[in-house]
């Protein structure tokens, strides 16, 4: 079937406006909850060891509470009003799930680099993650709230403007879309925030498999083996495990090098012929967990080290895939391809990045792990780099805010194929963009309540809650 004009399309959005108003977006949503019910809901299935330094690095300040939390903010806009366009959606689309990797031709490239929440859903869900999140940061990293509202506001006009300019953009042309870091270097005005960029490319290509081996691993005769450094990394059956004796993964019999071999066997049926071909060059050395993140602290992550036959090394990251907040949440699975529509949640983040990203790590695949754990595999940091957030001015958040919502606005084109109609809902004006501000004020104020929930429950003993100093304390000599 023929699709419409765009110039069509786009009228549709703008229709939508009359079945869900602009303004009605300001709505936080349900937050009639207990946000220590769904903090306790999301850590069913975790490494127990491992839930208390969740709860801490979430301790630090609103901001960490507000990246360990993507069910509360599901949960919440569940009860929001939306435009009913749908598409494939982040999921957990706050300012810190965005920065800089390597393509397969080694461009540098800034993208949204986390998926685990991944699947179709409100396109709005992830606007308003973002602005919230700025929202949010902006004010527990010293700025005052007026700068933190900006934040938002520069972050939804971005996404706006680019969004669309996308909406004009052949199929072809928003595919091979990429936003580089020497375009971003052109495209700046500001002269720090071109040093920053000047400097993140520098940093990115040290960041290497090469440069990180030294400093993850120590090589013992012929074999390299993974350094411990509990909490952040420790061997599963090793002295300083933090796995429970009665886990599964700990009562799984067989050699280690015969379970990562079948996991890996699964793995490679998920690769490009090619790529497959190339991994099968490589040869196992090690295999540790490895915790990261927040929200993903103590989950099922695992750093493996393979080397090639000159002895230069490749790392990958397996990491688990649960069920995503979205898919539990969202009213609109059924509309667009949804979570039951996988094998399982590894498939289904795999889908999710392989669609939203610009360019994707040729590594990427999935599999089946012991126990039928869902998994995920990518390479680990390779020329990946971070916003250093609070180092920031005012005006490089702001630039930064426009990198976010630009990022966003390209990866919502390419994944839904609607940038036409949310285009068209959003309109040219700044309307859309001070109701998210407001919406972003808004829920940044529940997240604030929230947190001094958490905080009462962590102080009270409710929920057990320890740093990463803390537990590094328990091995020490």
């Amino acid at each position: 079937m023929a699709r419409q004009p765009w110039q069509e399309r786009r009228a549709k959005g703008r229709t939508a406006r009359e079945r869900t108003p602009r303004a009605g977006q300001e709505t936080i949503g349900d937050v009639d909850r207990d946000p220590i019910e769904l903090l306790r809901i999301s850590s069913k299935g975790r490494v127990d060891a491992l839930i208390p330094l969740r709860y801490g690095r979430m301790l630090v300040s609103p901001f960490t509470f507000y990246r360990g939390s993507a069910i509360l903010q599901a949960h919440d806009l569940a009860a929001t009003p939306d435009s009913g366009i749908v598409i494939q959606i982040c999921g957990d689309c706050h300012l810190s799930n965005f920065g800089g990797f390597a393509t397969p031709e080694r461009t540098l490239i800034f993208d949204l680099n986390d998926f685990d929440e991944t699947a179709p859903g409100p396109w709005e869900w992830d606007v308003k993650r973002l602005v919230a999140s700025f929202t949010i940061a902006g004010r527990h990293l010293g700025h005052s709230d007026l700068a933190a509202d900006e934040f938002a506001y520069v972050a939804a006009r971005s996404y706006q403007t680019h969004l669309r300019e996308y909406a004009e953009m052949s199929v072809l042309d928003l595919w091979y879309e990429r936003i580089s870091f020497e375009r971003m270097y052109e495209t700046v005005q500001n002269d720090e925030v071109r040093r920053r960029i000047k400097r993140g490319i520098e940093r990115a290509s040290r960041r290497t498999h090469e440069t990180m081996l030294p400093k993850l691993a120590e090589k013992t005769g012929d074999t390299w083996r993974i350094r411990d450094a509990p909490p952040a990394v420790f061997h599963i059956h090793g002295e300083s495990t933090l796995i429970d004796k009665n886990d599964g993964w700990m009562t799984l019999k067989g050699k280690r090098e015969e379970i990562v071999a079948a996991l890996m066997r699964d793995y490679v049926t998920t690769l490009t012929p090619e790529r497959a071909r190339l991994l099968s060059q490589f040869t196992l050395q090690d295999i540790a967990f490895k915790v990261v993140g927040v929200g993903s602290v103590g989950t099922r992550c695992l750093v493996v080290l393979l080397t090639d036959h000159h002895d230069k090394p490749l790392f990958l990251q397996i990491k688990e895939a649960s069920t995503s907040v979205v898919a539990r949440y969202v009213k609109h699975a059924k509309h667009a391809k949804s979570a039951d529509d996988f094998e399982h949640d590894g498939q289904r983040v795999v889908h999710g990045q392989r669609l939203m990203q610009a360019a994707t790590d040729p590594f990427l695949g999935w599999a089946t792990g012991p126990l039928g754990r869902r998994l995920y595999i990518r390479q680990l940091r390779d020329m990946k780099i971070s916003a250093e957030l609070d180092t920031f001015t005012d005006d490089v958040f702001r630039e930064y805010a426009v990198l976010c919502g630009w990022a966003l606005a390209r990866a919502h084109a390419k994944s839904g194929g609607c940038a036409p109609e949310i285009s068209g809902y959003l309109g040219t004006s700044d309307r859309m963009a001070d109701v998210l501000v407001r919406y972003g004020r808004g829920y940044a104020n529940q997240v604030e309540k929230d947190y001094e929930v958490f905080r009462a429950a962590c102080r009270d003993g409710k929920l057990e809650a320890r740093s990463d100093a803390d537990m590094a304390a328990d091995f020490a000599p």
